[in-house]
């Protein structure tokens, strides 16, 4: 992927390093019970602050997070995230003005360990995810490491895919989508909500591609072999393989982000057209 003379995005909030403050009170849950309603929400593709409502209030603990030692660990990843989030800064801005629109960038947060957002305290294991309360994107840079020893899914597109997923749930936000899926799932059965929740997640890889489409239509960003990477990222980490590899079956009815299979597709469909018209999962008959 050409990226090393591409812009760089200002909006990169860098928090490795830092520790989550001490009394910081979070959706009323604290520590463990906490994470474990944020990992929830995360994977169901729900906002976790609906999975917060009622719960009596606590404090959390001070989780301290340590940065390596090494001057400049790392930055050259940061300057990648920088770039590629400039990308689907430029793209999304043009596509947002031709729909007579004002595109609101989101901010990336980089973080080591865990990090407080405003849908809760969330750790590493929680991988990349957005949080529409703040507008924000959370990835620690690690989880790329994890995409390609875990996942088997390495290259710099497999991971340039990853961030423009999530950027991908930003602009269903701005859209409106978001707030009319959680409407949806808070009326429905829990099988219907990881049915919606594939839907969403569907979308947003085909955001991603549409994206690609059109960063490479206007900067040439992609070479070859790129596309595999992506192809592979999207396969790698569909519910199918997930579910194979940690329990050893398959649950259809569980899948909350889609098959293998599936996120393939959609994410060849927004490479191939480029629009949002062709990532409309939720009318589409087949997914």
């Amino acid at each position: 992927m050409r990226w090393r003379d591409g812009r760089q995005s200002d909006n990169i909030e860098d928090r490795r390093g830092m520790s989550i403050p001490r009394g910081a009170k979070i959706g009323g849950v604290s520590g463990l019970g906490l994470l474990a309603v944020v990992v929830i929400g995360m994977f169901l593709g729900i906002d976790p602050t609906v999975l917060l409502q009622g719960v009596p209030e606590m404090q959390t603990p001070s989780v301290s997070v340590q940065r390596s030692g090494r001057p400049g660990v790392n930055d050259d990843l940061r300057d990648f995230v920088a770039v590629v989030l400039a990308e689907t800064e430029d793209v999304w801005h043009e596509t947002f003005r031709k729909m007579g629109r004002a595109y609101q960038a989101p901010t990336l947060v980089l973080f080591s360990g865990a990090v407080e957002s405003a849908c809760g305290v969330a750790g590493s294991a929680v991988g990349p995810f957005y949080c529409p309360s703040d507008h924000k994107v959370y990835l620690d840079l690690r989880f790329f490491e994890d995409l390609r020893t875990r996942y088997g899914a390495s290259g710099d597109f497999a991971q340039a895919y990853v961030i423009a997923h999530e950027v991908g749930h930003h602009v269903q936000n701005l859209l409106g989508i978001s707030r009319k899926v959680t409407e949806l799932q808070s009326r429905v059965s829990p099988s219907e909500r990881n049915r919606l929740s594939v839907r969403m997640e569907l979308q947003a890889d085909c955001l991603a591609g549409a994206w690609a489409h059109q960063a490479d239509k206007t900067r040439h960003i992609l070479e070859t072999g790129d596309i595999e990477e992506g192809l592979n990222a999207a396969s790698a980490i569909g519910d199918d393989r997930i579910q194979k590899r940690t329990q050893g079956y398959v649950v259809p009815d569980a899948f909350t982000h889609g098959s293998g299979a599936q996120r393939v597709r959609w994410f060849k469909l927004g490479l191939e057209f480029g629009n949002l018209q062709s990532c409309d999962t939720f009318n589409a008959n087949r997914l």
